[in-house]
Formats: C-alpha cells, structure tokens, sequence
C-alpha cells in the first residue's frame, strides 16, 4: 500500500470528471521521484519523460506510470509527452552542465512552454528556487527565476513555487548540510554563512506540488515556499548535530573564504559534485527567506502543521533511525514517508552508510549453509580468523564493552532478541535471513547479516553484509582504521560458512 502525506487533498480532474493525465518531467531526480508516488495515490494517470528509460526501471513506481523517452529539448519529444496531458510538472533543470547552464535552462522552458501552449496543457507547475530578499541573484537564482518567467508567459496558467533549502534525504541541499556537519567538529567557513535560510521540510514541498494542481486556473503567479522557522545555516548546522546525537560543532566565520573556495571545499568533504556545490553555495551569499505566507492562503497546511527543522532532519536520517538496514529500506515496496531514502536516491542519500558485502556460491544446499549461520560465533567461532575476532573481543573488554564473553545461549540454535558474543540477534528467519546488531564499543552502529537462497541450477547463494553507520568523524576515521582487518576476517567467514568451496562473486 502506497502511503501518502497529501491524502486530504483533492485530485485534479479533466472535463470528463476523472483524475487527470500529468505529465512529470526531471522524474529521475530527488523531487520526481518522490513526486510520482504521490500523484499515483491520488489515482492521476501518470506519464513521465525521461532521456533513458533504463534509469527508472528499478524505481518501484515504474510498472504504473506511462514513459516517454527523448530529450527534453527535441519539440517532437515534448509533443509526443505532452499529448492530452491535462497537467504538467516541470522539474527540468540544467544544474549539471559545466558550461552555460543558464542558456540550456532557458532553452528548456521555451520549447516547454511553447509545446504546453499547442498541446492545450490547461496548468503548469513548477518548482523553482526561492529569490534573496536584496535581489542580488546568484547564476543558479536567476536561471531558476528567468525559468518560471518564461513558463508564466508562455500561454499556459502556471504556478511557480520558490523554494529554499529543501530537507529531506537525498536533496544535494541537505546531503551538503549533513556531510559537512557530521565530517568536521571543528571548520572555518564563510562569513555569509551567518545569512537568514527559511528551509523547507520535503513532505511540505509535496504538499503544495500537489495541492498546486487543484488552485484557480486564473492563477499565473510565482509563490514562496518556507518552513515554520528562519535560522543561519551556521544555526542549521548547529541543530543538525543536535538532533544527531553529534557533538556541538566548532565553526569560526571567516570574510576571507570565497565561493570558489568554499564549493572547492565542500567538494572534498562531501560527495556532492563539484559542479552542484558552487552553484548552491553561490546561492546562499544572500538571505533567502520568504518574502510572504500567500501561498497557506490557498493550500491548506496538513492536520500536523508544517514540518519543523528538527522533525524534518530526524526524518531524514530515517535510514537508520530505527536500525533499518538495506534489506528493508531498500525493498520493492514504497517507504513509509516521503523523507527516507529511495532506492533510486544518490549514493549518497540517507545517513552515511558503508558496507561490506561478499557473495560465495556453493554446492551444499539452503539448509546444510543454514546451519552452519545459525551456528556462528561462541565456542564454534566465526572463521579460520577467528583470532581476528578474538583481538577484536578484548578490544572491547578493555573500553568497557562486553567482549566475547557472553557467548552462545545454545550451540546450534538462535532466538530473536538474544544476546551472542558482543551482537543482539535483531532479526531471524531460517532458513533465509540472519541479522546481527554490533553491541560492542564503537563510534557508530553495526550489523552483521546473511541472506541465504537457491539458486536456479540448483546450487546455493549466501551473501554476506557488514553494515556500519558511522556517528561523526570518529566513526569514519574508525571504519577506514578497521578496513585492513575486514579484509582478512570477512573473505574467511564467508567462504567458511559457504562449505569451504565456494567460489567469490563479488566484493564491494
């Protein structure tokens, strides 16, 4: 079941008085896909446009939409997308491109426009960048400003909203913020850092995308969007460590640091491209707060209210708010809310996550691997490295931690919730899927899973995954000190665990 944070709002419908056909450009992107999900639970036949088809085909929404392939700036491709679509979204944007990225935007929105206009589109909507209050445009704002300029004027009713710092996992906005807050305690950063931002929880965005479809077809206005509350971004950096658990950050604004410098920065320690950090950080020289509340007039706020900064960021990190690791966050089904990573998100998107994962084929059956899972750790060890382990135990003894010594309840058996060694066995389903969660001492969590299946010609697959979240710096700085060791002991568990011939399929 598709859960939605836009149920109580009404649904667009065409001249026949049924939900109408939208198109969804940019469907690829953080707010498309995410966008689509709420479009289909208010039963809008949806067509998307897309250069590659081959990149939504693992997006769980993909079997319920209609898809057009092309370039965005091919009139035909436009045409053929557009044809008897009532409403159109237009997340187009041309951030990517080194080289005159103004002139590409600019020329997707007149072929865009010019198209809605033949096709007889009766609303546009499309999302833009908040302007700063003193004008003074950066590239990025004015392109985003001249966008929805160009889209007012083209013939075609549109509603442009302007939007800030957009919080949700996976937007290049909230990945800067997040990386850059967990990776340093201490920085030195740009004074204009102490600039006003009025973010914007990514549920709220939705919301007016959504509501924005059902407004007046007289209306051909730009609109601010804006959370309940303005901070610096220093300010925002400083509740971002807050609400994860972080220690309060060291930040010592500087007027000598320039953008180039800044995004150059940011490049490093991040992994938001280059390319993508200059433009944003340009974007944020000025303040950028909503010049008025016009919008609430129109679309009503949800029986909650606005999403406040805080509760927005702790959505955010939902990947591992709640210990939920890959195997569930990143299934066929749809997230519970529009704030948690998608498996179709960057890599980046969600808490920080590195993984470990060994895959060994084997001829011993499902159930004959199974045990031997279902019998790690205590006296029957974990591998030919179990010394590794051993070292690994008196470690965590000598922080304080439990160590080894808890063991095994039982030497075959497991129960779900009981303690073994220094794990917590968090999930068991024999004979398919083992889950561990580390309690040892570490600056972060852990877990250790296996999955094990039959394969078609007959032989088995176990996978093998060691997953860690890595809480501030020194969560990092442990992963990549404890890299060496992971490559001595998980090659020899796997490989144990899998009968001992088993041939490696893959390490990342």
């Amino acid at each position: 079941m598709i859960k939605t944070v836009t149920s109580d709002l009404e649904t667009f419908t065409n001249k026949a008085g049924k939900p109408a056909m939208v198109l969804v450009t940019g469907a690829t992107g953080y707010i498309g896909g995410r966008l689509i999900r709420e479009l289909l639970s208010h039963n809008y036949r949806v067509r998307v446009l897309v250069r590659d088809a081959k990149r939504i085909s693992d997006y769980p929404w993909q079997a319920n939409v209609e898809v057009v392939e092309g370039d965005a700036t091919d009139p035909a491709v436009i045409a053929k997308a557009l044809n008897k679509v009532d409403l159109a979204y237009y997340l187009l944007h041309a951030l990517m491109v080194s080289k005159d990225f103004e002139a590409k935007e600019r020329e997707l929105a007149e072929v865009f426009g010019k198209v809605a206009k033949e096709n007889k589109v009766s609303r546009i909507v499309y999302l833009g960048g908040m302007i700063s209050n003193d004008n003074q445009l950066s590239p990025h704002m004015s392109a985003r400003a001249e966008t929805g300029q160009i889209l007012r004027e083209s013939g075609v009713p549109t509603i442009e909203l302007r939007a800030g710092v957009v919080i949700g996992s996976g937007s290049a906005s909230f990945e800067m913020l997040r990386h850059l807050t967990e990776r340093l305690p201490f920085m030195v950063t740009p004074k204009w850092l102490l600039n006003k931002i009025q973010p914007i929880a990514i549920r709220d965005v939705l919301r007016y995308l959504i509501g924005s479809a059902t407004l007046d077809k007289k209306i051909n206005k730009d609109f601010d969007i804006g959370g309940p509350e303005v901070f610096s971004y220093l300010e925002m950096m400083q509740v971002y460590a807050e609400v994860a658990g972080l220690r309060r950050r060291i930040i010592i604004p500087l007027p000598v640091l320039t953008p180039r410098l800044a995004s150059g920065w940011i490049g490093l320690v991040t992994p938001v491209p280059v390319t993508l950090a200059k433009r944003l950080v340009a974007s944020l020289k000025h303040d950028v707060v909503a010049r008025d509340n016009a919008i609430r007039d129109l679309i009503p706020e949800s029986k909650d209210g606005m999403t406040d900064f805080r509760t927005a960021v702790g959505l955010a990190l939902s990947r591992v708010k709640s210990l939920e690791v890959e195997t569930r966050w990143s299934n066929a089904s749809v997230p519970g809310t529009p704030s948690e990573p998608l498996p179709t998100d960057p890599s980046w998107a969600g808490g920080s996550m590195y993984v470990d994962h060994r895959e060994f084929v084997s001829g011993d059956s499902v159930e004959k691997i199974w045990e031997r899972v279902e019998a790690i750790g205590g006296s029957n060890g974990y591998s030919t490295a179990t010394w590794a382990w051993e070292l690994r135990g008196l470690m965590d003894l000598v922080v304080g931690g439990v160590g080894l010594r808890r063991g095994r309840r039982d030497p075959k058996t497991l129960m779900e919730g009981e303690s073994l060694d220094f794990w917590r066995v968090e999930e068991i389903a024999r004979p398919k899927l083992l889950r561990l969660r580390a309690e040892m001492k570490m600056p972060g969590l852990a877990w250790l899973e296996f999955q094990v299946s039959k394969l078609e010609d007959g032989r088995s697959l176990l996978i093998q995954k060691a997953y860690y979240h890595p809480h501030g710096l020194a969560g990092h700085l442990y992963w990549w000190m404890v890299s060496f060791m992971h490559g001595i002991v998980f090659p020899s568990m796997a490989k144990k665990l899998s009968g001992g011939k088993a041939r490696k399929v893959s390490n990342s």
